[in-house]
């Protein structure tokens, strides 16, 4: 039985793949902000972590906790959206580096840490967006958060580049997905995302190299 271990799946796209591959007969560590975020979902396979990803000490203790026991896929999840309704030139400082340091910083390092406790030919992913696509910024608009989630691909690039591994490295975009950030507009429900994001990751498991990919298994210019 393969094990995921999740971070960010309090709710939406987060709680969404982990009960995803639950129900694909997956053993789950999911973390958490509140302890009682999961707690209607009910799963032997089930194991809950309350570590927020910003939390330095208490994402390396938990790294500890966990040496020994195998991983397949690392999966990080976790981000605002910031002040991204407002061009860059008018953004403050302060929510900007809250936003950075949520969504490109606490990831990349949670990745670089936990990379040698996933398995040789498992898989390492972070949630990225098809906004982060330089080659595809034809519209503008949401420039800070763009920045954000640019960096964080340009960051897991480079971690791989160093590592040289034959794990599998993913940007992953969900597509425009209808949550609490998402909104009740986007052109997909998590039903229609998440489990061909889950299709997708089964498909790429063991191809080695790294890739930006949405959830239908299309890969988008960097």
């Amino acid at each position: 039985m393969p094990t995921a271990l999740i971070f960010g799946a309090s709710r939406g796209l987060g709680r969404a793949i982990a009960e995803e591959h639950l129900k694909r007969g997956w053993q789950v560590i999911a973390t958490v902000r509140d302890d009682a975020a999961l707690s209607n979902l009910s799963s032997d396979a089930l194991t809950v972590e309350v570590v927020d990803t910003t939390d330095w000490a208490g994402i390396d203790a938990l790294r500890e906790r966990l040496a020994g026991r195998p991983i397949d896929l690392l999966f990080v999840n976790a981000a605002i959206f910031g002040p991204s309704n407002v061009p860059i030139g008018e953004v403050e400082p302060e929510p900007f580096t809250e936003m950075m340091l949520i969504n490109t910083l606490a990831p990349l390092r949670i990745a670089d840490r936990y990379a040698d406790l996933v398995a040789a030919d498992g898989t390492i992913a972070v949630m990225s967006s098809a906004l982060a696509s330089i080659g595809l910024n034809d519209s503008g608009g949401n420039e800070a958060y763009r920045t954000s989630k640019a960096a964080l691909d340009m960051g897991l690039k480079s971690i791989q580049a160093r590592r040289r591994d034959g794990r599998t490295w993913l940007a992953v975009d969900p597509g425009w997905v209808q949550t609490d950030m998402g909104g009740p507009t986007a052109t997909l429900t998590i039903e229609q995302s998440i489990p061909s994001l889950t299709d997708m990751l089964e498909a790429r498991r063991g191809s080695g190299g790294i890739a930006f990919v949405n959830y239908a298994n299309h890969e988008h210019p960097w």
